[in-house]
């Protein structure tokens, strides 16, 4: 996938990424399929055991000794045939051979976007929304979303959520065996970024134009992202406060954004919000240093890599009340109902302008983040990896894997695994 399109599945990718090539113990190999020539965002995060594997060039000679095989199989009866794909479904994807040629033991899908093969795989469905929010999505997208889904759920090992509340929601819609469904939280991908210097903040300060305060909201202008409802909470805002406080919004700018600039001009916002698109790692780390304050007013999320990025950083967060958010958050960021502008306009307002608020959540932030991290939700998929292939099991290992299945730890202050 190209860099700056995807959002948070970037920044996952890029945290396993991270996390894996730090794992000095074992003997494993990780080979991350990347498209040739799109893989520049991804390979300064690959290291030690880690290295990229582009499409459609497995170790060197093995496709082609895959692809003879194939062809030998189908001429000569006696010939063993490769590992092959399973029949797709329509519209489904299929392996076109590279991961059989490089003989993975185990395929892990950490986004959405899979394929059918028969090497023993891990899927992420990430979020149902298709089916919560259906209005969304064109009513093709939809019908293709069901059929990949349910095609990777089916044929996978192990299908991975991220938060309790994702697992039960995947387990209420589709047909699947409890015991294969587990959770496995993400963490900060800002532990992998570099730390910025005095200079670095100066200089994205003046190359976006960021004013000296502002609050700060990191998301691609998605429908469901909810960038329309927090435009009319500033509006409210000058209407009842006689203030705005300045929002700056991070993120690919997609075909909305032109509608969201259009809105902020009718609200006579355009003075008050900067879009500055999507913006490297460095740029995207001072920027949080800049902020006041995260607000996150998303109508749906299966996890919200951008709350667990300003906790890590000590950034205090307002976000939605909805989905996997309360479990993700605990009791440190200020919640509202991302369908109110009322209420969103008051926790930006407080965020804004309470520092003794902002130094509560802050604190809080930081010790949630320190309850998550990619490095556990690495070494669980090591875990998981040798599981499946049936490698031996370190007490660590059977450790992180109980914690990960149904009934394990809790994933936030408060709330516990449901009953399976």
């Amino acid at each position: 996938m190209e860099t700056g399109v995807l959002g948070g599945v970037e920044q996952v990718v890029i945290g396993l990424a991270d996390s894996l090539s730090r794992l000095d113990e074992g003997s494993e190999e990780y080979l991350f399929l990347t498209t040739p020539g799109k893989d520049d965002w991804l390979r300064p995060y690959l290291s030690g055991p880690c290295r990229p594997m582009p499409l459609g060039h497995p170790p060197a000679g093995a496709l082609g000794r895959y692809k003879l095989r194939e062809l030998l199989s189908k001429l000569l009866p006696f010939v063993q045939p490769p590992l092959a794909v399973p029949p797709a479904p329509k519209d489904v994807m299929v392996s076109e051979g590279t991961i059989e040629a490089a003989h993975v033991d185990v395929v892990h899908f950490p986004c959405q976007m899979a394929f059918l093969t028969r090497i023993p795989s891990i899927f992420h469905p990430h979020d149902l929304q298709h089916l919560h929010l259906p209005e969304l999505f064109p009513a093709r997208d939809v019908e293709l979303r069901e059929a990949w889904y349910r095609a990777f759920c089916e044929q996978a090992e192990l299908v991975v959520m991220m938060t309790e509340w994702g697992r039960r929601d995947l387990l209420e819609h589709y047909d699947l065996p409890p015991e294969r469904v587990a959770v496995v939280p993400w963490g900060s991908v800002t532990d992998a970024y570099p730390d910025p210097s005095e200079t670095d903040v100066a200089k994205t300060r003046e190359a976006l134009g960021v004013p000296e305060r502002f609050l700060f909201y990191p998301g691609q202008t998605w429908p469901h992202k909810n960038h329309d409802r927090l435009l009319e909470a500033l509006a409210l805002l000058r209407e009842r406060r006689g203030e705005v406080p300045p929002l700056v919004l991070s993120g690919h700018l997609n075909e909305r954004y032109e509608l969201l600039r259009r809105r902020a001009e009718e609200l006579d916002l355009a003075g008050d919000v900067s879009f500055v698109g999507f913006v490297e790692p460095l740029q995207l780390r001072c920027l949080y240093e800049l902020a006041t304050g995260v607000v996150f007013p998303s109508r749906f999320e299966g996890w919200g890599m951008p709350v667990t990025e300003a906790f890590s950083l000590g950034v205090p967060v307002a976000c939605s009340n909805v989905t996997s958010l309360p479990e993700v958050v605990g009791d440190a960021a200020l919640l509202f109902d991302p369908e109110s502008t009322e209420e969103m306009a008051d926790a930006a307002w407080s965020l804004w302008r309470d520092g003794e608020l902002r130094g509560r959540l802050a604190e809080r932030g930081r010790r949630r983040a320190a309850e998550l991290s990619f490095d556990r939700a690495a070494r669980t998929f090591r875990a998981h990896y040798r599981r499946i292939a049936g490698r031996p099991l370190s007490a660590d290992d059977r450790e992180l894997i109980a914690a990960s299945r149904p009934g394990g730890e809790l994933l936030a202050p408060g709330l516990t695994s449901p009953a399976a």
